[in-house]
């Protein structure tokens, strides 16, 4: 299930770290977590319930390996996450690793260019909905009076 796994170590708040392995996505899976997840963490045009599950999507490619026979468990379910990533900090340092490790875009420093093109084309969906909605809504009921 794991594709290239990688350790890193990523650090907590209260100062300690532990390791993770992060991999691959698959390429179906993958295509779904990244159409989804730079939209859906946008704010005031994302959905939390979608980024949330996008998010739980991600992360069932991170896990952590298990010292004993050296098995990975996948950090699959909200209560796995929670669990080992143990704040909110973590969490995203995982997904930004996960990202990174799996998009040569976010990896090769072209990550503002990739959002600048992501913002340009939600302005302009923005700005185009807007400007449906005013017409719809400047539309007098009745004619004006002639006087």
């Amino acid at each position: 299930m794991f594709i290239d796994p990688k350790d890193i170590d990523i650090p907590f708040q209260d100062g300690t770290s532990r390791t993770f392995v992060i991999s691959k996505f698959p390429a179906i899976q993958g295509r779904e977590i990244v159409t989804k997840y730079p939209i859906s963490n946008m704010p005031k045009l994302g959905d939390y319930a979608v980024s949330e599950e996008t998010m739980l999507k991600l992360m069932a490619y991170v896990g952590i390996r298990n010292e004993d026979n050296g098995t990975i468990l996948p950090l699959s379910t909200k209560e796995l996450v929670n669990n080992h990533a143990k704040d909110w900090e973590a969490l995203a340092r995982l997904e930004w690793a996960m990202m990174e490790y799996n998009c040569s875009f976010f990896a090769k420093g072209l990550t503002s260019d990739f959002f600048e093109s992501i913002s340009q084309k939600a302005v302009l969906l923005i700005s185009q909905m807007l400007t449906d909605s005013s017409a719809a809504s400047s539309k007098p009921e009745k004619p004006r009076s002639k006087n």
